[in-house]
């Protein structure tokens, strides 16, 4: 029985239908000259629509904030009509859809930002990481990341008001919400982690001073359009693109507590999903749930009767089905009658056109 997914749930001031998140996922296929959203993405989402909430996948703030080649920004006027088409195909078919917003700090490449130096915490490479570049000339492909500076007070202040502006964008983009991506070693993610942040001034060092950035991009968004329209993402025990911290179940819950004081909508966690990862323990999640009173949304090879379970559990108010939703363009529907689900294709999951985005047919 998957009915506990299927019963609707506030989130802000919204409804949703059901329990079931389509998270955000990174499919390359926005247009590599002005990063616009393209039509073909516009049909992805629709298609997903019957998801109680889509979060769109991660949208760079700024050109200095983008990590890999065809991905979408949300930043000039272009970008905004282009991301307008997504949204308004997703209201057309009843859907609720928030951005994700993202500046990858240090895990991207010269290449992808106008040949500056990246920037970070610290001025720490992130080891055995590579990013996805298209010069134009050499053909895609992937290369090691670069040593990045350490962000003056300036580039801070500079990049809070980027997280503020692409809120704004966002809404008059016409998506519902966004999520702030503070998870997967990106930026915010930097800052947090204590093996990736080694500052010495009020953003590193103690526990509250790494949390400090997270609390004036939230702050400073909060402001432009409302911390009901806000979620933020998580990744407590991912160790992706080289960011670990040292007590993860001390840093995420003050993390946690921190977003509630905010009263932000949700916090999205990611969890490990790789064969070996690092399994979330029950005391952890009880942890959370017991620091924020917002919706709790999970991710991470979630099957229907595990994902009814933790919501039944009491842990988790939601449930993310990421590359199920890749090749089942009807999961929920797929969910509730007990059909079969689809396997995608791992070779078309990023770059490339229709094929393996929007040629994935609903179950017959």
């Amino acid at each position: 029985m998957t009915a506990a997914l299927f019963n609707p749930i506030k989130l802000g001031k919204l409804t949703l239908a059901n329990r079931i998140v389509m998270p955000p996922m990174t499919r390359s296929r926005a247009n590599n000259t002005d990063d616009c959203a393209t039509d073909i993405m516009a049909t992805y989402y629709a298609q997903r629509s019957s998801a109680g909430l889509i979060i769109g996948e991660g949208s760079q703030i700024s050109a200095m904030a983008k990590g890999y080649a065809w991905t979408p920004g949300i930043y000039s006027d272009k970008q905004l009509s282009g991301w307008k088409k997504v949204t308004d195909a997703v209201h057309a078919n009843h859907g609720i859809m928030f951005a994700q917003l993202w500046h990858v700090g240090r895990v991207t490449h010269p290449e992808n930002i106008g040949n500056q130096q990246p920037i970070s915490s610290s001025a720490i490479k992130a080891e055995n990481v590579k990013v996805f570049i298209d010069d134009g000339k050499n053909g895609p492909g992937f290369v090691d990341v670069v040593e990045p500076r350490e962000m003056t007070h300036a580039d801070i202040q500079q990049v809070v008001e980027q997280f503020k502006q692409a809120a704004l964008n966002a809404v008059k983009a016409g998506f519902d919400g966004i999520e702030l991506h503070a998870a997967n070693g990106y930026l915010i993610n930097q800052f947090i982690d204590s093996e990736s942040n080694l500052r010495t001034d009020e953003y590193g060092g103690s526990l509250s001073n790494r949390l400090r950035f997270l609390d004036e991009v939230i702050t400073a968004m909060a402001s432009a359009i409302g911390a009901d329209k806000i979620g933020v993402r998580l990744a407590p025990l991912t160790t992706l693109n080289g960011t670990v911290d040292a007590s993860p179940e001390l840093t995420y819950t003050a993390a946690a507590k921190l977003l509630n004081q905010h009263d932000v909508a949700y916090i999205h966690i990611a969890e490990a999903d790789w064969d070996d990862a690092p399994v979330m323990s029950i005391e952890f999640k009880q942890a959370l749930r017991a620091a924020f009173k917002g919706v709790l949304i999970y991710a991470g090879k979630y099957t229907s009767q595990r994902a009814t379970t933790a919501i039944e559990s009491g842990l988790a108010d939601m449930i993310a089905f990421g590359r199920p939703f890749v090749a089942n363009p009807d999961l929920p529907a797929r969910i509730k009658h007990g059909h079969t689900w689809a396997s995608h294709n791992p070779e078309t999951l990023f770059g490339g056109d229709e094929k393996g985005l929007t040629d994935y047919p609903s179950y017959t």
